[in-house]
């Protein structure tokens, strides 16, 4: 019997679609529509006007067919940074161009997941706003002067503080936002990606899973040796993000 090659660490974070898009904007507890233009870009239209073209600013693998993942490990990572943005207040499209401006002087690929971005990218985000008001006023929600240079503010680098970077400076795994009690994470080499509790690396949906299909909540905890609390809350948030 013939023994498929696994995928290797670097290609399961790079270029291994692990997720569909509406998985990944579940994983990060956002609308899945708004993940889609991160992915995929957008262009809208209106009487009158020229087009408005976002481009996609996440990496996003076309999937061979409609409902296959197209979202690596890397791309999930690249939308953690955006949503600990948009926990800010602050609408992407208003600072797109900045966020551009931002990758380009960063001058590496998958800049949004890179480890620079966490130390350089709130200085790097005041100084390319600096010709422009109206974005500049948007970037005062994401970052604040500290001890001579700008950072992210708190509900910022709160999030980011979730992501883990390996030695080559690029994330290897996050802690999922919208979670009080339990700690989940992302991790592509645990179960290639799917959410999981950090203390027993079990998926979150085989938790969620058992609960829907009827069993106690306090004998599933029990099972997967997880408190009542990390179960239920598990459940409440399967249920809100769909």
């Amino acid at each position: 019997m013939a023994v498929l090659d696994q995928p290797g660490a670097d290609e399961l974070r790079f270029d291994v679609p692990l997720y569909t898009q509406v998985d990944a904007s579940r994983a990060l507890a956002m609308p899945p529509r708004t993940f889609a233009t991160w992915a995929q870009g957008y262009e809208r239209r209106r009487p009158g006007r020229p087009p408005v073209i976002g481009q996609p600013l996440i990496t996003y693998r076309p999937p061979a067919r409609n409902g296959d993942p197209s979202i690596p490990f890397v791309g999930l990572a690249e939308a953690a940074f955006l949503a600990s943005l948009r926990a800010a207040g602050v609408p992407l499209q208003r600072i797109r161009p900045a966020l551009e401006l931002v990758r380009d002087r960063l001058g590496v690929e998958h800049a949004l997941a890179s480890q620079r971005l966490y130390t350089d990218g709130a200085d790097l985000l005041w100084e390319v706003t600096d010709r422009d008001e109206d974005t500049r006023a948007e970037a005062k929600k994401l970052v604040v002067l500290r001890n001579g240079q700008y950072v992210f503010r708190k509900v910022v680098e709160d999030r980011l503080r979730g992501i883990q970077y390996a030695a080559d400076g690029f994330a290897y795994s996050l802690v999922l936002p919208d979670y009080e009690v339990a700690i989940v994470i992302a991790d592509p080499n645990i179960n290639f990606g799917r959410p999981s509790f950090a203390r027993n690396g079990v998926p979150v949906d085989v938790v969620v899973g058992q609960v829907h299909a009827g069993d106690p909540i306090d004998e599933v905890a029990a099972d997967f040796r997880l408190s009542v609390d990390e179960v239920t809350e598990a459940v409440f948030r399967a249920e809100r993000v769909g």
